[in-house]
């Protein structure tokens, strides 16, 4: 069985870096991305099995990033789960078809655990 790809599109670099830290040591494979351009382009280059995204970032915000993941075949099914400081969007990125939302002063182990539950339900990746 191979080891589950999480894509991390996040900002912040030293946050970025504690998460692939903390996935790392719980077995996941990590990619990053710093804005969401980028984090477009990784998805659909690296098919990722799960997506860790926050809001506001340069270049495209999450929300953006969301409604062109969720419009392209290759990548919408991905599980998304945000992980932001903006609490008041979460309902929107619920309609969007975003599988968790959290804060990030939300403790880690309750996301770890919802990062293990997605992986575990979510659709095999096809290899591209």
């Amino acid at each position: 069985m191979s080891t589950p790809k999480i894509l991390l599109v996040d900002d912040d670099q030293d946050f970025a870096q504690l998460m692939e830290f903390d996935l790392k040591k719980r077995g996941y494979e990590v990619i990053k991305a710093f804005n969401g351009e980028e984090g477009l382009v990784r998805a659909l280059a690296e098919n990722p099995a799960l997506i860790v995204l926050d809001i506001k970032m340069p270049k495209m915000d999450g929300y953006t990033f969301v409604r062109r993941l969720k419009k392209d075949s290759a990548t919408k099914d991905i599980p998304l789960i945000v992980l932001t400081s903006y609490e008041p969007m979460k309902d929107m990125f619920q309609m969007e078809g975003v599988s968790d939302y959290f804060v990030k002063s939300a403790t880690m182990d309750k996301l770890f655990k919802v990062i293990k539950e997605r992986l575990e339900n979510a659709p095999p990746v096809s290899e591209s």
